[in-house]
């Protein structure tokens, strides 16, 4: 072994610490966060599929599903979108006193501080269930059970901390928010300027030692009306008070918004959207050092906190709008489809509107089977950094995806604004989901393989901490030890890839999972293609592999599609094989292998070392990419799932928030049951060439009752085709004078016509 060592691998190991990029501790920090889960099986190249199918899928206690068959129920019955983003800019009084009263803001926090102790799941699905009644109150919820104060002190607090925060963040006491955003940094949160001096200061009529801060934040969700701010700084220590180290590096820390110095309580407008967010400032806001979420020991630990918090906060609110966006365009969108007729026939019967509407079908079975997914891992215990990045990033694009598919298959219908429009805000919305908790583009480009590579990687990380190891013998050893490992994984993995990419994956391993088994083998394909072209792109490019974006951003796809696909698998298992459903997943598949061997196609197009990329061209994709995507067949079963009641439809789109009212929505569920029942009716009516039911009556095609049920549900698509309009008066204030459009232009050209 030590020959080995001393004459092999020393070489290599001098080598690559000369070429090995120097880390920021802030990338380290954001590595060293998060665990790793099924995206390191996935990264080997020959995933477990009996791991992944023994995961217990998420489930709610029953004191949960109490909760959302109550409170939550009740909330969303109070709510009327149209009233909160059109007249009150805001959640009405009475809603914010439930919210509190409720305990909505203390879902997370445990019993034993006066919450509600629920799990992540639990979390999502109240989350999924009022994002289909009120964008604004779903965030309004969210926001306090994700990333910030409450969960920050759960995991770092002092227990003197807890003990005095957490109550009264639970029973809505204190409205808590979040400080990470500066006009200066955005993604880029490290390049903050907001600072923190320790220093000593008057507080409460004592002098000790804190922090005078002075910062400057926007964009924070419930900033204008929190009373307690969770802020992150950079803290420094330029008279050693505390140590001899002067810049301490990011540090989070709890602000009571009532102290002197702080600005708060102005608004942004988000995309139109009124849920409480806004900028704050600090001038010279003083604190003791026992503000300091987890106390004078987590100075400078605030980055590392934040992106442990984060790991688990980006897998469960934004996925689980997401989510419920895209079962709410599902069910509305193939209701609308069913009932809304051109040309004598249902528009579902157009081919046209049946390839949007099988992707919005596929789209929210897949997104909702990577919700559970990622619920199960959390309410494990796991938090997975990686799956979380992809999780955010992929369900609020796909969201965007089928929002807009939604618009174009309704119309006129969703463009008018009014109480009627049941799609128009949800539309408006998506570009804040895109934008938060890391945009989007810097998600896929830097975070989704740049991360995965070296957290994921059985060995690349070891490999790392080894080349970086000040002790030049214990690295060397180390490095030994990973890297040979590294070696024969990659031996392994080319000719499991050979093996597998000229047979079609045909002998690739897979469970005895029916129907879904073929599809099991191609993931394993997938896989060990994947991972021999990571790890030869790592191995040709290094460091360098980071600046290549456009290249990393098409193995972070691939790491996507692989776990994205797992979960439609995993979800068709855990729902007993559903037969009705297995076109949903079919699209998911087709459509899924189609990215991944695009991307392998275009990752082998643009590899640097054009010889590698020949070479990996032979063993991974040797056929070219040859999958086309859903055929016709899948798509038409894929939309047909929506388009009349069962339980298909019920299992693609569970738990909305089905109000009993006179909204758009509740029009739409009414009219879709009425001409559902009534198709047998009308298919006679349509053979007989007969459009008036009197006539179809008259001449015994139909009975009167028959008649009548007919002329129900034609009541019925009616109300829902329609569209809102309102007086001049109503939309603006300039007509509110006169109260006559006319008569006001008429009084502009005469004043005109005098001058």
């Amino acid at each position: 072994m030590s020959f080995r060592r001393d004459t092999l691998t020393k070489p290599i190991f001098s080598w690559a610490r000369g070429v090995l990029p120097a880390m920021s501790d802030t990338e380290r920090e954001a590595l060293e966060a998060g665990d790793v889960w099924w995206d390191a099986d996935l990264f080997t190249g020959n995933p477990d599929w009996s791991k992944l199918l023994k995961i217990a899928p998420a489930k709610l206690t029953a004191e949960e599903q109490a909760f959302l068959d109550g409170p939550v129920d009740e909330l969303c019955a109070m709510l009327d979108e149209w009233k909160i983003f059109w007249e009150w800019r805001d959640l009405p009084p009475d809603v914010w006193h439930f919210v509190k009263r409720e305990k909505f803001f203390g879902m997370i926090v445990p019993k034993e501080f006066g919450g509600l102790g629920f799990s992540p799941y639990a979390h999502s699905e109240v989350v999924r269930k009022i994002s289909t009644r009120s964008i604004a109150a779903a965030v309004t919820v969210m926001v306090p059970n994700s990333l910030g104060p409450g969960e920050l002190l759960m995991r770092f607090g002092t227990k003197e901390q807890q003990g005095r925060w957490l109550p009264r963040l639970a029973d809505g006491r204190d409205i808590p928010c979040f400080g990470l955003t500066s006009p200066e940094a955005g993604s880029d949160a490290a390049s903050m300027i907001d600072t923190g001096i320790i220093c000593k200061g008057e507080f409460e009529g004592s002098e000790v030692i804190g922090l005078r801060l002075n910062w400057h934040k926007r964009y924070i969700t419930l900033g204008p009306v929190a009373t307690l701010l969770g802020l992150a700084f950079k803290a420094y220590d330029p008279d050693h008070l505390v140590g001899s180290q002067e810049e301490l590096g990011i540090t989070v820390a709890l602000i009571p918004t009532n102290l002197p110095g702080v600005e708060i309580g102005h608004r942004h407008l988000p995309s139109m959207q009124v849920f409480q967010n806004g900028p704050n400032r600090g001038r010279d806001v003083f604190i003791p050092l026992d503000y300091v979420i987890g106390g004078q020991e987590r100075l400078g630990q605030g980055w590392k906190m934040l992106m442990t918090a984060l790991a688990a906060g980006r897998g469960i609110s934004l996925p689980s709008l997401s989510a419920a966006g895209a079962a709410y365009a599902a069910r509305t969108t193939g209701a609308y489809a069913r009932i809304r007729e051109q040309f004598g026939i249902s528009i579902s019967k157009f081919e046209g509107v049946e390839e949007p509407l099988a992707r919005i079908v596929a789209t929210a079975y897949q997104l909702d089977a990577a919700r559970r997914l990622t619920c199960a891992a959390l309410n494990a215990g796991v938090h997975p950094a990686v799956i979380s990045g992809i999780m955010k990033l992929h369900a609020t694009e796909r969201m965007r995806v089928s929002v807009d598919d939604a618009m174009d298959i309704h119309g006129g219908k969703a463009v008018i604004d009014g109480p009627q429009n049941y799609l128009g805000n949800l539309h408006r919305a998506v570009p804040v989901g895109i934008t938060v908790e890391g945009a989007n583009i810097l998600t896929r480009n830097l975070i989704v393989f740049g991360q995965g590579a070296i957290r994921a990687h059985p060995y690349l990380l070891d490999e790392m901490n080894a080349l970086a190891d000040t002790d030049r013998e214990r690295g060397l050893t180390a490095f030994d030890k990973a890297f040979w490992k590294h070696v024969s994984h990659s031996f392994n993995t080319l000719l499991r890839a050979f093996g597998r990419s000229w047979t079609f994956g045909a002998f690739a391993l897979a469970p005895d999972a029916g129907d879904a088994t073929p599809f099991y083998r191609q993931l394993s394909r997938y896989s060990a293609a994947f991972a021999l072209c990571a790890d030869m792109a790592l191995l040709t490019l290094g460091g360098a592999l980071k600046r290549k974006e456009m290249l990393s951003a098409r193995f972070g796809d691939i790491l996507s599609e692989l776990y994205l696909l797992s979960a439609a698998l995993k979800r068709w298992q855990d729902e007993g094989r559903q037969k009705e459903d297995f076109a949903a997943l079919e699209w998911c598949m087709a459509t899924g292998f189609r990215t991944i061997e695009n991307r392998l196609a275009e990752i082998l197009a643009n590899l640097p070392n054009r010889f590698v990329a020949v070479i990996l061209k032979l063993v991974v994709q040797p056929f070219g990419a040859r999958v086309l995507g859903p055929s016709d067949r899948v798509v038409h079963q894929c939309a047909s799932l929506v388009l009349e009641p069962s339980a298909a439809r019920e299992r693609l789109t569970p738990d909305l928030a089905h109000v009993d009212d006179d909204g758009g929505f509740a029009r739409l569920e009414r009219a879709f049951k009425l001409v559902a029942e009534a198709d047998a009716i009308a298919k006679r009516m349509r053979a007989a060439h007969l459009s008036d039911w009197k006539d179809g009556v008259a001449k015994g095609v139909i009975t009167q009752a028959e008649g009548e049920q007919l002329s129900t549900a034609h009541e019925a698509v009616t109300k829902v085709i329609e569209v809102d309009d309102f007086a001049p008066e109503a939309l603006s204030p300039i007509y509110k004078k006169t109260g006559d459009v006319h008569q006001f232009f008429q009084e502009l050209g005469e004043q005109r016509a005098a001058s």
